[in-house]
């Protein structure tokens, strides 16, 4: 029996950001030779809260167009994967685009589309300039359930903000690619997490800077004074260590450059920073199963927030 190839899957409703995150999709489509599923989930909404100002001014004219032209709410909905698959066909040749309508609870149908992904690709709101995310329930919810790793992707994001400046200083899809970003925890390195990260750097043709932080161990950090001899031994410490966990990726990713950098102090701090000249970053969420429910984790949650490249969030064990 043939088996169907996984596909880049991207959670569509029809808004900016959605819009946004199907075009990066289908670069990333490009990129895996894989092809890219657009997923618009229909979620019924009582005709009060349908008339309300809660939802988008977009929302608002799909449901306008629909009730003129007489046809039920999911019809008329049907026509935003439409179009938004013509234009992606438009504008990505050799890409195939295929597109699925799906109803219920969005974070549950995504999470249940992302399964047969290599990826699921999700919009975000940017807030402007460095602001970073503005990163919805609906999200949320898919980052902290799905089994396979999620992207989020900016509203204003476009294709020439993920490569370097042309000699002019504009940056330019002509370019080649920003680095790629790993945030990595030494003493808990995931296979899952670092085969993602150095896989899309090698897809891309760029370098890989693994960012590591680190904090002096409690029994130093609490009322020890400051020992400059100390802290830099801890520092060069920090470093053996990420070169040791680094050393095997290297010579199974030889044509991959890897930046190795450790700095003290907050990693969301540190990996927001380097996110600012990066064309992806990647961090990771343990899939845990608690009894309170999914759990993102700090820096996870925080880079989700303020990051000003895509972020890949990569679930591993």
């Amino acid at each position: 029996m043939k088996t169907m190839p996984r596909t880049v899957t991207v959670g569509l409703d029809g808004s900016r950001e959605s819009r946004a995150a199907a075009e990066w999709a289908a670069r990333e489509a490009k990129l895996r030779d894989l092809p890219l599923k657009l997923v618009h989930v229909w979620e019924p909404v009582p005709e009060p809260m349908a008339q309300a100002s809660l939802l988008s001014a977009e929302t608002q004219q799909h449901r306008s167009e629909r009730s003129e032209m007489g046809v039920p709410p999911a019809e008329g909905w049907g026509r935003i994967p439409q179009e938004a698959a013509e234009a992606v066909r438009l504008r990505h040749l050799d890409v195939e685009v295929v597109t699925e309508q799906l109803s219920g609870h969005p974070g549950d149908v995504l999470v249940k589309a992302a399964e047969d992904a290599e990826l699921l690709v999700l919009g975000s709101r940017g807030l402007g300039g460095l602001g970073g995310f503005m990163v919805g329930s609906v999200g949320l919810s898919v980052v902290a359930h799905a089994e396979r790793p999620v992207v989020l992707v900016r509203s204003q994001e476009q294709a020439a903000d993920e490569h370097e400046t042309d000699p002019t200083g504009v940056p330019s899809a002509g370019t080649p690619f920003r680095p790629v970003v790993l945030g990595l925890d030494v003493q808990h390195p995931d296979e899952t997490l670092l085969t993602f990260a150095f896989d899309a750097a090698r897809r891309r043709e760029t370098s890989l800077r693994v960012v590591h932080a680190w904090y002096p161990p409690p029994y130093y950090a609490y009322g020890t004074p400051v020992n400059p001899a100390l802290n830099e031994a801890l520092a060069l410490s920090a470093e053996a260590e990420l070169a040791k966990v680094l050393s095997p990726w290297r010579t199974r990713f030889p044509d991959v450059e890897v930046v190795e950098v450790t700095r003290y102090g907050s990693p969301a701090f540190h990996l927001v920073k380097a996110s600012r000249e990066a064309c992806l970053a990647v961090v990771g969420r343990r899939a845990r199963r608690l009894p309170v429910g999914a759990h993102i984790g700090h820096t996870t949650h925080s880079v989700l927030h303020h990051a000003t490249a895509p972020v890949a969030v990569v679930p591993h064990d």
